[in-house]
């Protein structure tokens, strides 16, 4: 069977498929693309088994990475925590994957790379596991008092009562100023992880490209912000994508308030599911802080062909590069993040 390839920007048949599958994600649509190829460059593409003038039947979507730094690669999808491969069965995804291996062979990507929820159809026998890593989702089906009752109650619930006292207030949407909040706490997030912030232009393009599905929660002491959350919305789930916080702060519970409020907007709304994202399976504290909202816990695994090294393996350049960025003052950190993104998806 003959393997295509579209360009998902301009083929409206893409944008038909993920409306139509059911295990399409916000990660898919064509607005998360565009931002990622306005903010870096890279270059969308599908591979699917419906011919030219016919309805897609399935799709594989990667973003084909260029950098002198990291290699060419196809990676499904950049700065996504999952996507899933839209396909119908096993049939589809084998031919899918003899197509593939053959455009690789015939290509010059250092590897390929999957980010699905669920494990990759073993028939194939081709792709192996990468990275793992710690993926939470919250059912968002009962009450809003059951889901309350069933936070953590010292490290959640008092937390979100003691921002009420505290008289910590919210601003939601995606304007300018809520972006420069964002911004500044994401630096100063980043700061503390010894990482660059990503550039403004990644948040800037996502706001522009997702409209009203990305809202950006600022939660505020009266003129300072001290924590803040990028949450984007598909169908019947919330993704929670980025947060960021002042940890001088952080015994206010400003961030344990911007998540349950956020819940019960997506509670108001009608949506079915949280999505909390991934965790390294390192951060521990992150696991637990995520256990504690009642989020169902699984492992997140990503596949490559062919294998090469990770980027653990580098842990000490990790380190290296960790020991500059925690002394390089807030301008030089910001252009770090300008300069290096690009190259990490």
């Amino acid at each position: 069977m003959a393997i295509y390839q579209i360009d998902p920007l301009i083929d409206p048949r893409w944008n038909a498929l993920v409306s139509s599958h059911p295990r399409a994600s916000v990660f898919h649509t064509v607005r998360w693309m565009r931002a990622l190829h306005q903010s870096y460059g890279y270059t969308p593409v599908v591979f699917t088994t419906s011919p030219p003038g016919k309805p897609l039947a399935n799709g594989l979507a990667f973003c084909d990475v260029q950098s002198w730094f990291t290699g060419r690669r196809l990676v499904s999808l950049p700065f996504s925590d999952h996507c899933e491969p839209l396909i119908g069965d096993c049939e589809e995804w084998r031919e899918l994957m003899i197509g593939l291996r053959k455009k690789f062979d015939e290509g010059n990507w250092r590897y390929v790379e999957f980010r699905p929820l669920r494990d990759l159809p073993h028939s194939a026998g081709i792709f192996h596991e990468s990275e793992s890593f710690c993926f939470h989702k919250l059912d968002l089906s009962p009450a809003l008092d059951t889901l309350l009752h069933g936070l953590h109650k010292d490290c959640i619930r008092r937390k979100i009562h003691r921002a009420e006292r505290e008289g910590l207030t919210i601003e939601q949407g995606r304007s300018d100023a809520l972006l420069d909040k964002f911004c500044h706490l994401q630096l100063i997030t980043r700061r503390r992880h010894q990482l660059p912030p990503q550039p403004r232009r990644w948040f800037k393009h996502l706001m522009h490209c997702l409209g009203k599905a990305l809202e950006i929660r600022v939660a505020s002491k009266g003129e300072r912000a001290v924590a803040a959350l990028l949450t984007l919305r598909f169908r019947d789930t919330f993704v929670y994508k980025y947060g960021c916080s002042d940890e001088n702060f952080h015994n206010l519970g400003a961030m344990q308030f911007l998540m349950w409020r956020s819940i019960e907007d997506a509670k108001k709304w009608g949506l079915r599911m949280f999505d909390f994202g991934r965790s390294d399976l390192a951060d521990s504290g992150l696991i637990t802080y995520k256990d504690r909202w009642g989020a169902q816990r699984s492992t997140l695994t990503y596949f490559r062909y062919p294998t090469v090294a990770h980027a653990h393996e580098d842990g000490w350049k990790l380190q290296m590069a960790k020991h500059i960025f925690e002394r390089a003052p807030d301008s030089l950190l910001s252009i770090a993040g300008n300069l290096l993104y690009k190259h990490m998806g």
